[in-house]
Parts: structure tokens; C-alpha cells; sequence
């Protein structure tokens, strides 16, 4: 005779319910842990990415400050590229162009995290926003209009991709400074950047009307900055001989 009365189910049904009841929990469980490593790894790649990024930013800062002679600096790099670009800066009055730099730049790319060196400063960005974390020296005082500007000549290689392996890069440098005053007048500096929003930012906080201009017509913006009054300029021009190549 059977135990299954009115549909209820018997304890063989229950024991094999119950089975599967544990065995869905444990596939839960396991889902859940594997999401969590996924999001941890991700965590510690991003945070990999971030220090790298602070790293190479420090690097450039030194690798092109202020000063003439020689210097040497390794960047020790996991991942992303490293290239040189080019970028100017222009001097301006009512006339036109009273001097003009091919300045270039040195750019960092480690997926949508950008490092770029240029024109005295240090950008970095991450696809979202950009912040300077080492200023320009472009700075109004007492009358006077202060540019200083590296300009690079480049050698070497243009490009370096790591490939995802580690890897040395090496900027050799060697800087000398020319310096030129210009008598007072209305000047005003353009910066070519792909971050011009950073720039604006920058030159705004040092008493400066900004706008945007494709001076070259490059399809690359420049920020012009426009500061109040008469000015004489003391304009320092960095020529830095720079040699990028792999290893130490």
C-alpha cells in the first residue's frame, strides 16, 4: 500500500529535496566567493595601476625640473606605454606670436589612467577627471609675467609599450637655460593640451581670464591665458637634449 497520501510528500522526497537545497546553497556560496576574488583582484589591479601612475607622475617632475646639466632617471614600469608627443606653448601680444616652443611632451598611458609632463607641469587623469600634481611655471608677480618652459629635443625611441612585463626605462637629460626679458606690454600664454579643463583650473587660480583656441590647427585646443594689465616678461626656456631608451 502506499505511504503518499493527498499529494504529501514522503521522507524519501524531503531527503532528496533537502539534497538539493544544500547542493543550490553550496552553488550560491561558490558564485558569491568567486565574485568577491574577481572584485578583490580587481581592487588590487586598480590600486597597482593608481600607485604606478603616482610613481611615474613623481619620475617626470624630477626627470625635467627646473635647472640646467645632467640628469638620470629610471622609471620601473609593469605596465601601460610611454611616448613622446608633440605639444607647444606660444607667447602672444596684439600683434601675434612673440615666441613659440615646440615644447613636446612625455605621456604615460596605462589603460584609461594618463601621466603627461609638459610645459613645467605634471597632468594626471584617469578618463573621468584630471588634477595637476606638479605645477607649471607660469606665474604673474609684481608687474611681471614669469614662463618657464622646457623644451625638449628628443632622441631614442618615441614609444615604449611594456607588453605587460617589467621593464626600466631611462630619461637621460641634459638641460641648458636661456633667458629672455621682454619689455612691458599685454601678453598672454598659450598651452596646447588634451586636458585643457586642468589648465584652465591652474592658470584661473594664478589671476588669470582664460580661453580656448586650436592655435595650429591640429584639432588639439589650446588654453590662452590672459593676465590683467601691463606686463614685462621674464620668459626661462629649459633646452633639454633628452634620450629615452629601455633599461638602466
Amino acid at each position: 500500500m502506499s505511504r503518499r497520501r493527498h499529494g504529501f510528500p514522503t521522507e524519501r522526497d524531503r531527503g532528496q529535496a533537502a539534497v538539493v537545497g544544500v547542493a543550490l546553497l553550496l552553488g550560491l556560496t561558490v558564485l558569491a566567493v568567486g565574485g568577491l576574488t574577481a572584485t578583490a583582484g580587481s581592487i588590487v589591479e586598480d590600486g597597482a595601476s593608481s600607485a604606478a601612475a603616482t610613481r611615474v607622475g613623481d619620475d617626470l617632475a624630477t626627470a625635467l625640473g627646473p635647472g640646467p646639466g645632467e640628469r638620470e632617471t629610471t622609471l620601473e614600469l609593469v605596465s601601460g606605454t610611454i611616448r613622446v608627443v608633440n605639444r607647444s606653448v606660444w607667447l602672444l601680444d596684439d600683434d601675434g606670436v612673440v615666441w613659440a616652443g615646440h615644447a613636446g611632451a612625455i605621456v604615460y598611458t596605462d589603460g584609461d589612467r594618463r601621466v603627461t609632463s609638459f610645459a613645467g607641469a605634471v597632468v594626471r587623469s584617469d578618463g573621468r577627471e584630471g588634477r595637476l600634481i606638479a605645477p607649471s611655471r607660469i606665474a604673474p608677480a609684481n608687474g611681471t609675467l614669469y614662463v618657464g618652459v622646457p623644451v625638449l629635443n628628443a632622441s631614442g625611441a618615441d614609444g615604449i609599450a611594456t607588453g605587460g612585463h617589467r621593464i626600466a626605462v631611462t630619461l637621460r637629460t641634459d638641460a641648458r637655460t636661456d633667458r629672455i626679458d621682454l619689455p612691458e606690454g599685454d601678453y598672454r600664454v598659450a598651452v596646447e593640451t588634451e586636458t585643457p579643463a586642468v589648465w584652465e583650473r591652474h592658470l584661473q587660480e594664478r589671476g588669470a581670464t582664460t580661453t580656448r583656441r586650436d592655435i595650429d590647427g591640429d584639432g588639439i585646443p589650446s588654453v590662452v591665458a590672459s593676465f590683467e594689465g601691463e606686463r614685462t616678461v621674464h620668459l626661462v626656456v629649459h633646452d633639454v637634449a633628452l634620450a629615452v631608451e629601455v633599461g638602466r
